[in-house]
């Protein structure tokens, strides 16, 4: 696996816990530690989208 492959898995790795807390908790960490759509907090927000993105790639890769 290269590391492109898991810098985006551990992103969208804590896209999926941030959402999570969010639909139990109603808890965004995210937010809580950047702020509320700080610029900080949207960076995180688009490397998350953009590692889904880039997961895509892996569901058809042939690599084993």
């Amino acid at each position: 696996m290269k590391i492109v492959d898991k810098i985006a898995l551990i992103l969208i790795i804590i896209g999926a816990i941030n959402w999570g807390l969010i639909g139990f908790f109603n808890f965004n960490l995210v937010d809580t530690i950047f702020g509320t759509m700080s610029i900080l907090s949207r960076i995180i927000y688009a490397l998350v989208g953009i590692s889904g993105l880039w997961a895509i790639k892996l569901l058809f890769s042939d690599s084993e």
